[in-house]
């Protein structure tokens, strides 16, 4: 591929960025004293793109004296804030790879990621009961120890293919795996997005959606740091509507279930006067939620729908008209999409995507990633009409809660392990609040749902234990013996 095809230009200066940590210094050359980002809570911090860029470059030096090389596996576990922003594109910027973490993840899930993607350092917020990995705490005096240490400065490695982030997913069997993204694929996503001009330096977007998934993290975080524009961070939803309406937001990024919460809080309401742009990705949006929100404030939502393997962006609502049941818009620029072998977009089939923002297989090896001719299969049901995409259906068992992949063959397992459990079966429901829930149905003798849960509650991280267990006498199954879920997913309550 050609560098000029894969990278992103950067307007101001001429130059082309080969790695996303770049960007950070055009912003620094061309705006030094304009603030990038403020952090409004608990006590409210700002910084200048001049100041970022700094602090990056001194914590990367500081990453590159402790022994790593180029290559190496940085993790980073914690809350959104200013010392996410600063370790991920510390990382990038050495050359190293990020590996963004869930901060709910269970110390069995943390472990197994460790072990998985062979990190050498852990960015945490909370010290994790981990020997085999050095540790350092993602805050602020943190960071400080860390740029403290004398090194010469790092920079970025030229090679856009370099490997630049592992993001753990799930796979169709239920086992982690983590998705390899180049600085191609995250370049080339930011690429699409700014054609779509929706952010400029004059906009303020909100950070809600955590950094740790790829919405976050390249969604908003990458678009923010190509376009210039400034960054409020926030984590939880604590503090809304002071926050939108105090710092003038314009541009908000959330997962349906805020928009949820958001009707149900009129100062929150009220506090959008600012707001031009809403987006909602990372789960489904119910049309209902999308017509009340629309109603009730006067801002379209516009829908993209993307996936981990896409970093994220396959199709946006942006710039087109908002239509039926299903519709997620027009593919991004720079992204093909196939329904089914290409002979009838218009009928159901599966959806197949095509474009330099893929990544590079699943770690370590590339396994699963773009097929024959550069063709990937989402697992998704949809079908094209005029150049719109619809969505009908997730083609495998994937339970979407507030934006998190949960697949019930992991939770299934988990039960399982319950002595008194003779069977489980996993399936989701729709919620207004989170998008899915996980209910789970279990047969066996003298099982209780306190039981159940309180086993969960140890086993699984907090969004992927089930919302409703129902202890049943048995479950539906066909002739082969297998679970009917179509069965489930039908009985009252569902």
């Amino acid at each position: 591929m050609d560098e000029e095809d894969t990278a992103l230009r950067l307007a101001d200066t001429g130059s082309v960025a080969t790695n996303l940590a770049d960007l950070v210094t055009r912003q620094a050359e061309t705006q030094p004293e304009a603030v990038a980002l403020v952090q409004p809570r608990p006590v409210r911090r700002t910084l200048t793109w001049a100041g970022l860029d700094r602090r990056i470059a001194a914590v990367a030096a500081g990453l590159t004296a402790h022994g790593l090389v180029a290559g190496h596996r940085v993790a980073i576990c914690g809350p959104n804030s200013i010392e996410f922003v600063v370790a991920y594109f510390a990382a990038l910027r050495a050359g190293f790879v990020a590996v963004p973490i869930n901060p709910e993840s269970t110390a069995t899930e943390l472990r197994a990621m460790i072990s998985d993607s062979g990190a050498r350092v852990l960015f945490t917020a909370v010290q994790q009961p981990l020997e085999e990995v050095h540790q350092i705490a993602l805050t602020p005096e943190g960071l400080d120890g860390l740029a403290e240490v004398a090194a010469l400065p790092v920079s970025s490695p030229r090679d856009p293919e370099a490997l630049a982030v592992l993001l753990y997913t799930a796979g169709t069997s239920g086992e982690p795996r983590a998705a390899m993204l180049s600085h191609r694929a995250l370049l080339s996503h930011l690429r699409s997005v700014a054609s779509l001009e929706i952010l400029d330096r004059e906009s303020t977007v909100l950070a809600m959606l955590p950094l740790f998934h790829v919405f976050g993290l390249n969604a908003v975080l990458g678009s923010w740091v190509a376009s210039g524009a400034r960054l409020v961070i926030m984590d939880g939803f604590d503090g809304f509507a002071d926050v939108v309406s105090g710092e003038h937001i314009t541009n908000l990024p959330l997962a349906p279930a805020v928009l949820a919460r958001i009707l149900d809080d009129e100062r929150a309401v009220a506090g959008l006067a600012s707001v031009t742009t809403v987006v909602s990705g990372a789960a489904p949006l119910p049309i209902d939620l999308r017509d009340q929100f629309t109603a009730r404030t006067g801002l379209r939502v516009e829908q993209g729908y993307g996936l981990t393997e896409a970093a994220p962006g396959v199709s946006a609502t942006l710039g087109g008209e908002v239509l039926r049941h299903g519709h997620v818009g027009r593919p991004l620029l720079g992204v093909e999409v196939r329904i089914g072998d290409g002979t009838d977009p218009t009928e159901p089939g599966e959806i197949w995507i095509r474009g330099d923002n893929l990544f590079s297989g699943y770690w370590p090896d590339g396994r699963g990633g773009p097929a024959e001719f550069g063709w990937f299969p989402t697992g998704d049901i949809g079908y094209l009409l005029d150049g719109e995409l619809f969505l009908v259906d997730r083609a495998r068992e994937l339970i979407i809660v507030n934006g998190f992949n949960v697949y019930p063959a992991e939770v299934e397992e988990a039960i399982s392990e319950l002595p008194a459990v003779e069977s489980v079966a996993v399936v989701g429901r729709s919620n207004r609040r989170t998008g899915e829930q996980v209910v789970a149905f279990v047969t066996g003798a003298d099982l209780s749902v306190e039981a159940i849960n309180a086993y969960c509650a140890d086993r699984l991280a907090k969004f992927k234990r089930p919302s409703l267990v129902q202890v049943v006498d048995e479950l539906p199954r066909g002739v082969t013996g297998k679970v009917r879920k179509g069965v489930l997913r039908g009985l009252p309550g569902m």
